[in-house]
C-alpha cells in the first residue's frame, strides 16, 4: 500500500497546533516518531530530562491515534532502535513506500543541518514549514534587527507588547511603564513558603520510560525519581492553572530570591511545557493577563512573568537563529579551564553553587536567578571554557534547547559572543548572592572578605 505524506514529528513538537499537522491528511498521511540514539545522547542529559520528553512523546503519540491519526512510533526499547533521525526516516519511507515528507522547521542548526541532507541522501520531497507557535518569525526579527548597531532585548520587548497587545492601554503600557524590574528584587524573608509547581504522579507509560532511562542510561548525571512532571496536555494546563491561582501573584516579588530547601518558590516551572509543546505561549500570556485584569494578580508580577515569555523567549531565539551556526564555539575572553568536577557532584565548600548544583541534580531545575548569578558568574569569574560550560547547562536542565539554551549561557551569562546579546559582562562578587539568599549562613568562607584563605570565592575572583 503507498501512503501519502510523511509528517515527521520531533521531541519538541508536541503542539495539536503545529504547521505540518496543520497541513497534513489524517486519511492519507502517516505521522513518524522515534526515540532515537542521537538525539539521546548527543549530550549527557539529565536522566529526568530523558524520561520527560520520552513520555512526553508517547503521550502525544496517543493523543494523536485517539484524534484519528495513523501513527508509526518507534521506542528506544524497541529490538533494533534507531541510531539517528535520518535512519528513522529512511525506513518510514522504504517500508510504507512514499516519497514525501513534511516537518516543521526545528529548533537546532544541528537537527537543521541533518534534515537538509534528506532530499538528496533518501531521495525525498521535502517540505519544511515554518514553526508558528512562535510569534517572532526569523522574517519579523531580521527586520526588527534590521541595521541595529546593538539588539537589546527591552526594545524588541515593547515591540512585542505592542504587537500582541499584552497589557496595553491604547498606545501606552498598562500602569504607565513598560518594565517593573525595580519591583521585582526583594529579598527573601527568613520564611518564604509556597506551593510549588503541581506535581503528577506516574501513569503507566511514564513508569516503562523510567524503567527504560534506568536501565539504558544508569551513568547519566541526575536523580531519576521522584518524577512528577506533567507529560500531556491535560496535566500541563493543570500546572498552568496551578501556577496563575496559587504562585504568580506572589511570583513578581521574590522572583530573584533563592532559598535553601526551596527549590521553586513561586516559579511557574511552565517553560518545561511550553518548550515542548504541550502549552501554547500566547495562550498562557493572555491567562496571567486576566489575573491582573481581574484584580487576582498584581501587575509587577504578570509584567515580569509575560516579559520572560513574549520578551526573553522569543528575542533569544531570534538571537540564536540570526547568529549562526558557529554560535556556541565563540569565545571572546578566551576561558580556557575546564569545567570543575563538583559542576557534576555538587561537592563544594561554597554552599551556593553546592545547594543549586544539588538543587539541580535532584530537580533537573534551577531558576534564572539561580543559573546566571550562581553557577553562570561563577563559570564566567573563573574563566571556565563557555563551550563546556553550554554542554553542561544543555545537559541538565530538563526545559534546556539549544535555541535557548545557547543565547543564555554564550550570550547572557558567559558573554562569549562579545556582546551580540548581552550590554556587558555579568560579573560580580558574593554580595549579590547574600543579599537575594540565605546560602552565605554557614557557608564555609566568608562573604564579607575578599582575599584571604577564608574569603568568599565569588570575591576573590570577582575582584582578581
Amino acid at each position: 500500500m503507498v501512503t501519502g505524506r510523511l509528517v515527521l514529528i520531533l521531541g519538541d513538537q508536541l503542539s495539536a497546533s503545529l504547521s505540518s499537522l496543520k497541513a497534513a491528511d489524517p486519511k492519507r498521511d502517516v505521522i513518524i516518531m522515534g526515540e532515537v540514539a542521537s538525539e539521546a545522547t548527543y549530550v549527557g542529559h539529565h536522566k529526568k530530562k530523558l524520561a520527560f520528553v520520552f513520555s512526553a512523546m508517547r503521550h502525544f503519540a496517543e493523543e494523536l491515534r485517539a484524534a484519528g491519526w495513523r501513527v508509526e512510533y518507534a521506542p528506544l526499547d524497541r529490538p533494533k532502535p534507531f541510531a539517528s533521525l535520518t535512519d528513522l526516516v529512511a525506513d518510514a519511507a522504504k517500508r510504507l513506500k512514499s516519497k514525501k515528507l513534511v516537518v516543521t522547521e526545528p529548533g537546532e542548526w544541528r537537527v537543521l543541518d541533518e534534515i537538509e541532507t534528506w532530499s538528496d541522501r533518501l531521495n525525498l520531497d521535502v517540505t519544511m514549514l515554518d514553526d508558528d507557535r512562535f510569534l517572532c518569525s526569523h522574517a519579523d526579527f531580521e527586520e526588527w534587527a534590521g541595521d541595529k548597531k546593538s539588539l537589546r532585548m527591552e526594545y524588541f520587548y515593547r515591540e512585542m507588547r505592542r504587537r500582541t497587545g499584552l497589557l496595553m492601554d491604547g498606545d501606552e503600557p498598562a500602569g504607565g511603564a513598560w518594565n517593573y524590574d525595580q519591583e521585582n528584587r526583594k529579598p527573601p524573608p527568613a520564611k518564604l513558603v509556597s506551593a510549588g509547581p503541581l506535581g503528577v504522579e506516574p501513569d503507566d507509560i511514564t513508569r516503562d520510560v523510567l524503567k527504560l532511562v534506568n536501565k539504558r542510561f544508569p551513568d547519566n548525571f541526575g536523580d531519576l525519581e521522584p518524577f512528577w512532571f506533567a507529560v500531556t496536555r491535560q496535566d500541563a494546563e493543570a500546572a498552568r492553572d496551578r501556577f496563575i491561582a496559587d504562585s504568580l501573584p506572589r511570583f513578581g516579588d521574590y522572583q530573584d530570591a533563592m532559598l535553601r530547601g526551596e527549590a521553586f518558590l513561586y516559579h511557574s516551572i511552565l517553560g518545561l511545557y511550553i518548550n515542548i509543546g504541550l502549552l501554547d505561549p500566547i495562550d498562557v500570556c493572555r491567562r496571567a493577563e486576566a489575573a491582573y485584569q481581574s484584580g487576582a494578580a498584581p501587575l509587577n508580577s504578570v509584567e515580569g512573568f509575560i516579559r520572560q515569555i513574549i520578551g526573553w523567549r522569543e528575542y533569544v531565539r531570534g538571537i540564536y537563529w540570526r547568529e549562526g551556526r558557529d554560535y556556541t564555539s565563540r569565545n571572546y575572553f578566551k576561558a580556557e579551564r575546564a569545567l570543575p568536577e563538583f559542576f557534576w557532584t555538587g561537592q563544594t565548600k561554597m554552599a551556593c553553587v553546592a545547594a543549586v548544583i544539588q538543587q539541580t541534580r535532584e530537580e533537573a531545575y534551577a531558576h534564572h536567578i539561580q543559573r546566571l548569578m550562581v553557577t553562570g558568574v561563577f563559570a564566567l569569574i573563573a574563566g571556565l571554557d563557555p563551550h563546556a560550560v553550554h554542554e553542561w547547562y544543555l545537559a541538565v536542565y530538563a526545559d534546556a534547547y539549544e535555541w535557548v539554551e545557547a543565547p543564555n549561557v554564550i550570550g547572557m551569562s558567559q558573554f562569549a559572543d562579545g556582546g551580540a546579546l548581552a550590554s556587558k559582562p555579568y560579573a560580580a562578587s558574593g554580595a549579590y548572592i547574600n543579599r537575594m539568599s540565605n546560602y552565605c549562613s554557614g557557608c564555609a568562607y566568608s562573604v564579607k572578605k575578599r582575599t584571604e584563605p577564608d574569603a568568599c570565592p565569588f570575591n576573590s575572583l570577582y575582584w582578581d
